[in-house]
């Protein structure tokens, strides 16, 4: 479903990603694992066309998305959740949601779509008409994801779904991306918890320093010595 092939990309005047490649199938949850700064989330952005390579390319369904503006690349099936949940504050939980399925016009569709994410995200249900700003770490990021889903994605960018929440509450979030995933969307995940990637992914990517250093069955990568020294804090 995705190919990204030797992708190069400056940030900030800084080289960042150094000819990264990987693949999504249809159907698949694909985690990619690293530290702070690895370039996880440049990745995440290039193929979601918020930035311009240097070089590479990033297909999708077979067909080449990297020149093209973001919209268009939502309007393809492909959504991006990023990092730092990006809602707009000052705007109800119920109008981020309607705005996640800007690109589209079939209502009967939109409505089936609402309805999904308010029964995968219930407590979304009680505070639609609450200010956004106002929820808590954890429905800010539910409601992120939900406003994404809004889009109908057949694949589905995760940025740090579970960064600065609760363990109770990442433990839910975890819970909605496998139901998501079983539902039919395909998913690829950035992940700083390491452990809770591997367990809910089908492959895995490990990136350093702009580079694919590793990868391979997320199961099998975690029992790695060098993943479970870096990235697990196991040894």
């Amino acid at each position: 479903m995705l190919t990204v092939s030797d992708l190069v990309v400056n940030y900030g005047g800084i080289r960042a990603l150094h000819g990264v490649s990987l693949r999504v199938a249809q159907g698949e949850i694909v985690t990619l694992i690293g530290c702070n700064g690895a370039g996880k989330s440049t990745t995440l952005r290039t193929i979601s066309g918020l930035l311009r390579p240097v070089s590479g390319s990033v297909s999708f369904d077979g067909a080449p998305i990297t020149r093209l503006q973001p919209h268009a690349i939502v309007e393809r099936g492909l959504a991006h959740a990023p990092e730092g949940r990006g809602i707009f504050a000052n705007m109800t939980v119920e109008e981020n949601i309607e705005l996640g399925a800007f690109t589209r016009r079939d209502s009967a569709g939109i409505a089936r779509d609402r309805e999904r994410s308010l029964t995968l995200f219930p407590r979304l249900q009680e505070r639609l008409k609450q200010n956004a700003g106002t929820l808590s770490g954890g429905e800010q990021q539910m409601l992120a994801i939900a406003r994404s889903l809004m889009a109908r994605p057949r694949l589905l960018l995760l940025d740090e779904p579970s960064l600065g929440l609760a363990p109770q509450v990442v433990a839910t979030i975890f819970k909605i991306i496998r139901e998501i995933n079983q539902d039919g969307t395909t998913i690829l995940l950035v992940e700083q918890n390491a452990h809770m990637a591997l367990q809910v992914a089908n492959r895995a990517y490990v990136l350093q320093v702009g580079k694919i250093v590793m990868e391979g069955d997320a199961k099998e990568l975690a029992s790695h010595d060098e993943v479970r020294k870096a990235y697990l804090g196991v040894g």
